[in-house]
């Protein structure tokens, strides 16, 4: 077979260096044709061993997104779910039996099936950057690492630690793979291809599991197993998310082979993969991706934000930027209101950098207290998120348009008022956009950015790269009332308190609304708001 998405060569010393890089694609996906080509590989190797097989990503972004999820949604059928895992389970059995070494390079992101080709290679070598991730996230698609995660990583890890990682979807970078166990070592970028050298053609022995994971995978498998089970119970409903139980299953009672699972299960392929859940997330994560292309284009890069208003939100937003490496100063009428702002950074970079206390000290250095307001002269992006009053924001939009940089972002955090109703004084008013981000801001990925009929098309391409910059999702939304998301929220609360007012009570319509899906219910949402 010819090689389009695989480079395959061999060095002085006899090892094979398999290189996916996908010709016109962003990131190396795991479709049929790259599975066909990496069998391809295998066959070429099984005749001609090398004396060892390294596995890498030829773009420098990640290593493997993960499978071709285009090819998830077109199965139609129970019998196309299991030929699309059993193509990747037996691949994969295969190169966790290769006779000569096998080691994966990840530099970057390493997703899904990416992972699961990595945790099929006797070592696995991370490069020690911030862009290295490596996660099984299936279960945020409503599905299961079935390539073989569900087998290898609880027994490569604490057990424990796997089901974290799949049942959450959450990753871990360099440093923390490798104290996990997951990565035999992580190295710097500039002598990565070297140390996958050293470790492939070492001759260490594989990592074998401790007699405390051998045992949480076999005796005490089924306490585990339970304990992960009544977690995941305390958070959704089997019938709304049925991947992480089926997660769970799987592992206990089968192994971790979902091809073994009995079809008559709620746990099996069939139950599963074709479940509404799964598909409805999976629409979710198309239109994620559709809102991340939005601020791809152009070359914005905001270096200084200033934010006006220290509150809550105007303190959240500004200790993100900083977060994200651009220097921020943040304005309110004296330092004594600044300070809690400043306080909530400090425990937010702490959490953020726990292993890295330099890195948080240097983000808390870029957030800088600015009760003057010196820096609307120099920003790149100025924020306001003062208090919900028209004419107040009026005044300070009118102070802030005579002091800025002429090609500054002009912004507004507002979640009830009409940007065009705040740029009304301002000489340019289509400088101005809308950018509401929800709270709290730490957590909530979506921000809606506002455009008047007045916006510019170059400041909504701006705000819209400055919120790809926090990695957040940018939401185009008209200049009405409610924006979006309250303007379907509202509606809803409204509805429910009127039914407290016709005499049902509280409770009741929240334990309906949470057996729906919804995570709480209105009347608790209108407490917390």
């Amino acid at each position: 077979m010819e090689l389009v998405n695989w480079k395959l060569e061999r060095d002085s010393d006899g090892i094979a260096w398999a290189t996916l890089d996908m010709p016109g694609a962003a990131a190396n996906t795991l479709g049929s044709r790259v599975m066909a080509e990496l069998e391809a590989i295998l066959d070429q190797l099984t005749v001609r061993p090398p004396s060892g097989l390294v596995i890498r990503s030829g773009k420098a972004a990640g290593f493997v997104a993960g499978a071709d999820i285009e090819e998830f949604t077109r199965i139609d059928s129970i019998d196309g779910a299991r030929k699309l895992v059993a193509r990747g389970w037996s691949l994969f059995e295969r190169l966790a039996a290769a006779r000569f070494p096998t080691l994966a390079l990840v530099r970057g992101h390493c997703m899904g099936g990416g992972l699961e080709l990595a945790l099929a290679c006797h070592y696995r070598l991370v490069v020690d950057e911030p862009g290295t991730r490596l996660a099984l996230p299936e279960v945020m698609l409503g599905i299961m690492p079935a390539w073989g995660g569900m087998l290898r990583l609880p027994r490569l890890i604490c057990p424990a630690a796997a089901l974290d990682m799949m049942l959450t979807g959450k990753g871990v970078d360099g440093p923390k793979a490798k104290r996990l166990g997951l990565a035999d070592d992580c190295v710097p970028l500039r002598v990565m291809e070297d140390a996958a050298r050293i470790l492939v053609m070492s001759g260490r022995p594989p990592r074998r599991p401790s007699i405390v994971q051998a045992l949480m995978n076999g005796p005490l498998r089924g306490i585990i197993a339970a304990k992960a089970r009544k977690t995941v119970e305390a958070k959704v409903r089997r019938e709304h998310y049925p991947a992480p139980f089926a997660i769970i299953d799987t592992w206990a009672n089968h192994g971790g082979n979902a091809l073994a699972v009995p079809a008559s299960s709620p746990s099996s392929l069939g139950a599963i993969f074709r479940s509404p859940t799964a598909r409805n997330l999976v629409r979710v994560f198309f239109l994620q991706e559709r809102l991340k292309g939005f601020g791809k284009d152009g070359d914005f890069r905001p270096r200084h934000v200033h934010v006006v208003g220290a509150g809550v939100m105007g303190g959240d937003i500004a200790a993100e930027c900083a977060l994200r490496g651009m220097t921020v100063t943040l304005q309110d009428q004296s330092v004594e209101r600044i300070a809690p702002a400043i306080a909530r950074a400090v425990q937010r970079f702490g959490r953020k950098f726990r292993s890295k206390p330099r890195e948080a000290r240097f983000a808390l250095d870029r957030l800088i207290p600015d009760p003057a307001g010196h820096g609307v002269a120099k920003a790149d992006v100025i924020i306001e998120a003062i208090f919900e009053d028209l004419e107040a924001k009026r005044a300070l939009f009118a102070d802030i348009e005579r002091r800025a940089r002429p090609d500054a972002l002009l912004a507004s955090n507002t979640s009830s008022l009409r940007i065009a109703d705040i740029a009304t004084p301002l000489t340019q008013p289509e400088r101005l956009v809308g950018i509401h981000f929800f709270n709290p801001v730490a957590v909530l990925p979506l921000v809606e950015v506002v455009r008047t009929a007045q916006s510019g098309e170059e400041a909504f391409r701006r705000a819209a790269a400055f919120v790809r910059r926090l990695d957040k999702l940018p939401l185009p939304v008209k200049d009405e009332p409610g924006f979006l998301v309250n303007a379907l929220l509202g509606p809803y609360m409204y509805e429910a308190l009127r039914c407290v007012e016709e005499g049902v009570a509280p409770e009741t319509i929240d334990a309906a609304l949470v057996a729906f899906g919804m995570t709480l219910g209105p009347i608790e949402l209108v407490d917390t708001v």
